[in-house]
């Protein structure tokens, strides 16, 4: 019997020997070269280099790396689209599309001129190699997200950008190969237009639709990842049938679904981690071991054409990027963050050459010759260099600086967001409004509290409340974040909250609400009556009726006299943020004196949020916002603690108003912060008994009311 029966033979084809090899690459590769201040992304094409056949030829290219490689390629695309921040993009959309042209006419022009009179090629190989320099894929994307750059106003652009160069690149491979196929005539541009807007119009009306039904109707974390999934290679998959490339699919899919799926969430951390711990990766692995080194050394036409192809690509888009940057008086760090990004050739030009290099011209003799493959992967191989080393540097320089579109400076109260856990069906509402609303670059801040009364603590009682902690900490980890859990033994709930908050400094309560409780009991019971008179922090009393992330629009109710509370543009910002990752528009309505504060902050301080300002003078009737309160809406009521300047004594009625007309609506009551200590400490033998200056005022109004219908 042997006891070794190992047969070690290169290339290596055992699936399990495969995969540990390439799991090992892309653990060790970015611990090495990060000590050498290298971008983790040459690492993968490199080693891709020299474990493929024109290296040590440890592992061939099989189908394994073609299928996680087209993968990784629709993710690179799909997080491109998913990540952008839309609201900017629309407002940089002339500087997108002016970027797109530049990019794509100045290496075409630079192509063709260079390719005719330094390689000798004919016009339609010229043409053809000018489309494979105007196109690039955005390789150093996960450089970006990295250091939390995606929503720079030069990213966006550049994303625009490549959308516009690459479509119009891809039409004249399109043309080009249909040329020599004989299929190019009226009724090809017009089946090819026809099939591509029905494909375009069924990915944006009906995609964003079919998402938001499936997110409400299925919170299962898996279920939406491979849900989410399945829509980006559908869409993929129907650009290709319509005769594009499927990555232009994946990337429109991220952007109809960018509103669904928030940056600070636990489904859009999973996809992150998914594409670049594994796909990705594989994708850049797999572009190296297509490139040749030794065609530097041997062939002297092949290190021409490498080396004008290069030169000319390089050089291009560096024009282009320097001409938007004059245009549009942008930064120098914009300059070089757009030419970074778009520098990198890998998708559509390796699209371009395989299909070229089938193509012939003439009995065998391709259309772009194995020179031109060989100079097209070295083009690709420096290419991607340049962009990795530019976008890394460019990025730590703004991330450090804080220059170029990155958001202005916030408030520097420091934030410690306290969640009461005392419902299993409310913690993961509670969770994606305190992720929501907290600072997107923190990744704490967020406390979780489970009080169980001494008169009645049981093992039962503090076992559950471990389970409904640990829940929290799971959800927030997902969104890697972490929580801190926190239980306690009080008298009672509301003081075991005054308590933890004092000893934590929280800045914020949030409270949920059971979808079964009567309103007016959950509201002004016994708990919120003794947190409002215990603390004068900032309160939050939320129902949710569906996922946060499937909310269209946030509507805004705001007392006159809110902005001289001192919690005022506290409060303003935490909505600002949720408008900001939910994507959707921020309606106030408030005071004729109120909108101008209002305005102003989020004019200045979130100018991506999409914010809609009405007046709203009367709070005699909430009837009045029930026309612009829809089922997918979510209704804030700021409110006001008894005897601040904002408070209004109509404020009693919201219970009443609020059951009436809002009772199916997503909901939140907002008690701002106050000056000073609480105004009554909590007192245990008049919880029950209502406030006297309360029934004067009662009084007072029945009597207003009698003699004004007299």
């Amino acid at each position: 019997m042997k006891w070794l029966d190992f047969n070690f033979e290169l290339p290596i084809t055992d699936p399990t020997w495969v995969f540990l090899i390439v799991l090992t690459i892309i653990l060790f590769a970015p611990i090495l070269l990060g000590r050498l201040k290298i971008p983790h992304i040459i690492g993968m094409i490199l080693a891709g280099i020299a474990i493929g056949e024109h290296g040590f030829n440890i592992l061939v290219r099989d189908s394994s790396f073609e299928l996680f490689g087209k993968v990784g390629l629709y993710y690179i695309m799909f997080l491109a689209g998913l990540e952008m921040d839309m609201e900017d993009f629309k407002k940089n959309r002339v500087k997108g599309v002016v970027f797109g042209i530049y990019t794509f006419l100045i290496p075409m022009i630079l192509g063709v001129w260079s390719s005719i009179y330094f390689l000798g090629y004919n016009v339609t190989t010229a043409v053809l190699l000018a489309s494979m320099y105007a196109s690039h894929t955005l390789i150093a994307y996960p450089i970006i997200s990295r250091y939390g750059l995606s929503r720079l106003r030069s990213v966006s652009i550049t994303i625009g950008g490549t959308a516009i160069t690459v479509v119009l690149a891809l039409l004249i491979l399109a043309v080009i190969a249909g040329g020599y196929k004989g299929t190019v005539d009226g009724f090809f541009w017009l089946s090819l237009t026809v099939k591509v807007l029905l494909v375009g119009f069924f990915i944006i009306y009906f995609f964003p639709r079919i998402s938001r039904w499936f997110f409400r109707k299925y919170e299962d974390n898996i279920v939406q990842f491979i849900f989410v999934l399945t829509m980006m290679f559908l869409g993929g998959g129907l650009l290709e049938v319509a005769g594009l490339e499927g990555i232009l699919g994946a990337f429109m899919v991220g952007l109809v679904l960018n509103r669904l799926v928030p940056h600070v969430s636990p489904l859009m951390n999973r996809l992150e981690f998914v594409g670049n711990a594994l796909f990705i990766p594989y994708f850049l692995i797999g572009v190296g071991m297509i490139i040749d080194v030794r065609t530097f050394f041997f062939g002297g036409e092949a290190l021409k054409v490498a080396l004008v192809m290069t030169l000319v690509a390089t050089i291009s888009k560096w024009l282009a990027a320097w001409l938007t940057q004059k245009t549009f008086k942008m930064h120098a760090n914009e300059r070089a963050m757009m030419f970074g990004l778009s520098n990198a050739q890998a998708a559509a030009t390796l699209a371009a050459v395989l299909i070229g290099n089938k193509i012939e011209i003439s009995p065998g003799v391709p259309l772009l010759n194995n020179d031109v493959l060989n100079g097209t992967v070295m083009m690709i191989l420096f290419t991607c260099i340049i962009s990795s080393i530019v976008t890394e540097h460019t990025a730590r320089k703004i991330a450090l600086g804080g220059e170029c579109g990155m958001s202005e400076e916030r408030p520097k109260e420091e934030e410690h967001i306290l969640i009461s856990v005392a419902n299993p069906d409310t913690i993961r509402s509670l969770m994606s409004m305190a992720l929501l609303m907290k600072a997107p670059k923190r990744k704490d801040g967020i406390m979780a509290l489970n009080v169980i009364n001494d008169g009645n603590a049981s093992d039962a009682l503090l076992t559950q409340g471990k389970k409904m902690l640990e829940q929290t900490a799971t959800i927030a980890a997902a969104a890697d974040v972490s929580v801190n859990m926190i239980t306690r033994f009080d008298q009672n709930i509301a003081s075991g909250i005054i308590h933890t908050l004092k000893e934590y400094n929280a800045s914020e309560v949030i409270l949920g609400l059971h979808r079964k409780a009567t309103l007016v009991d959950s509201f002004f019971g016994v708990l919120t009556v003794n947190l409002l008179k215990g603390m004068h922090r900032q309160v939050m009393i939320v129902k949710c009726l569906m996922p946060a992330n499937t909310l269209r629009r946030i509507i805004v109710a705001v007392p006159a006299k809110a902005e001289y509370e001192v919690g005022f543009f506290k409060w303003v910002e935490r909505l600002c943020r949720m408008a900001g990752q939910l994507g959707c528009r921020l309606c106030f309505f408030a005071h004729p004196d109120t909108l101008p504060y209002l305005e102003d902050y989020v004019r200045k301080q979130h100018k991506g949020v999409r914010g809609e300002y009405s007046e709203f003078a009367e709070w005699d009737d909430l009837l009045l916002l029930t026309k612009e309160v829809n089922y997918d809406h979510l209704l804030v009521i700021i409110s006001a603690r008894r005897g601040s300047i904002s408070y209004n004594p109509l404020f009693d009625t919201l219970p009443v108003q609020i059951s009436k007309y809002f009772n199916n609506n997503s909901l939140m009551l907002l008690f701002p912060d106050q000056y000073g200590d609480p105004q009554e400490m909590v007192s245990f033998s008049d919880l029950g008994r209502p406030n006297e200056s309360q029934q004067y005022e009662n009084v007072g109004r029945w009597f207003y009311k009698w003699f004004k219908k007299s």
